[in-house]
């Protein structure tokens, strides 16, 4: 079949490219730019120009510097140290009430910011020596910090749902719904697997000292601290379920509320504004070149009969929809032990929503799994990009190794909760009926 042998070897070389360590833009726009000028000639790399002015034109793209501005902002400000301070006085009390501290504190940042990197960061800063100090078990302590940290990327406001929903069309804000329900459950899958096994094994992770507790009526007033974080997440999230603001609008709320909270806490100085526009500034520039050669990349793929290859492998997989479901998670996730999750949303996700689709599976519900499947990228050895966040910012005498067995229980956990949602759609889907 004729039809099918650009495709392959399109995506073929691209695989290649990347396994020899070529950077991700370099790696698409290489293959699409070759494989455009083989098959028209020179004149076809004008579509090069076309692809950057479509990405340009995407008003949902606007999105991933605003909410990336308003994760900068926050750390900045000190949020991150506070939250972590008010949830240890009302969990420390427990066995492993650090850990479960750790996991929640990084389920409201992933509410507040949608960046992993820097809520890994923070929580290896502030909570890893914590845990350490009071005899924590260190596998436990840095699996806690590496399976919260993560979840600010399924828990809107996702930048990769973001990225995922401009490329393929599906609405942003029922993916964002999607992740509030799924991103609960892995919470709780997270919480309850450290809570089981320090009930078990009473030394793993020992209660606060006797000495450092306070009245429950003491650690009241600590709530304040949590106002305005809450504040936030409310005016973000609620803007966009409550159809008040699209989410380009609702990120330009949450830049805005990252600055009030930072001149609230006397903080809001010339440098700090300064660093953060030029962490925004990176981290924009580098998805919108993804972007520009991606989109030319299924310009090209398109073109040359990308689309009749998707069919057909519709018909060549077995077992129906679970048979396609069960192909492209498993290449999601082979992709994730190797690839940036950026690049393997911009790579996969206009490939497989025709696929899907063709297979007549839900398009979002599949945006939402196949999100929750990519989450364990970040935990997959041997790239898992928060493996080395924790590296960067863990205390002396820990190495990589340590940290990769300290993740592995909690990516078995994501998987876990992936089958979840697979077997029981509805643990995926909740949220979309509460809040859409």
């Amino acid at each position: 079949m004729n039809f099918m042998l650009v495709p392959l070897i399109m995506f073929g070389s691209l695989i290649i490219c990347l396994c020899v360590g070529i950077p991700v833009v370099y790696a698409i726009g290489i293959v699409a730019v070759l494989s455009a000028v083989g098959l028209w000639g020179p004149n076809s790399i004008f579509g090069l120009i076309t692809a950057s002015i479509g990405v340009m034109n995407n008003w949902t793209l606007l999105a991933v510097p605003l909410f990336t501005f308003m994760s900068v902002v926050l750390f900045k400000t000190g949020v991150v140290e506070e939250l972590y301070d008010t949830f240890y006085r009302f969990t420390g009390k427990l066995r492993g009430g650090l850990a479960v501290c750790s996991v929640l504190v990084g389920t409201l940042m992933g509410a507040m910011t949608g960046v992993v990197a820097g809520t890994v960061v923070a929580l290896g800063t502030i909570a890893l020596p914590q845990m350490l100090k009071y005899k924590y078990d260190k596998y436990i302590s840095m699996g806690a910090v590496l399976s919260g940290g993560t979840l600010g990327q399924l828990i809107p406001p996702s930048v990769l749902m973001i990225i995922y929903g401009s490329m393929t069309g599906v609405s942003v804000g029922g993916l964002f719904a999607g992740g509030i329900s799924s991103g609960l459950l892995l919470s709780f899958l997270f919480c309850s697997y450290i809570l089981i096994r320090c009930s078990i094994n009473k030394d793993l992770c020992p209660a606060m000292p006797v000495g450092e507790r306070q009245p429950f009526s003491e650690n009241l007033k600590y709530l304040k601290n949590v106002i305005a974080p809450i504040l936030l997440v409310l005016c973000v999230l609620g803007s966009i379920f409550g159809g008040i603001a699209t989410p380009t609008e609702a990120a330009a709320v949450g830049s805005a509320g990252a600055i009030v909270i930072a001149a609230f806490r006397k903080k809001l100085t010339w440098r700090a504004v300064r660093g953060a526009c030029h962490d925004t500034l990176k981290i924009t520039a580098m998805v919108g070149f993804i972007m520009v050669a991606a989109s030319f990349f299924g310009q090209v793929f398109i073109a040359s009969g990308g689309n009749k290859f998707v069919m057909a492998m519709a018909d060549i997989i077995p077992f129906g929809q679970y048979g396609v479901l069960f192909v492209t998670l498993a290449i999601v996730f082979f992709l994730g032990c190797f690839l940036e999750t950026n690049a393997i949303v911009i790579i996969c996700a206009p490939i497989f929503t025709p696929l899907i689709q063709a297979a007549g599976i839900d398009p979002l519900w599949f945006g939402v799994v196949f999100i929750i499947c990519l989450q364990g990228a970040y935990l997959t050895p041997p790239f898992g990009m928060s493996l080395f966040y924790l590296k960067s910012v863990a205390p002396p005498g820990i190495i990589l190794k340590d940290i990769i067995r300290a993740g592995l229980p909690f990516l078995a956990l994501q998987l876990l909760g992936l089958i979840l949602c697979i077997v029981f759609p509805f643990l995926a889907m909740w949220g979309l009926k509460v809040f859409m």
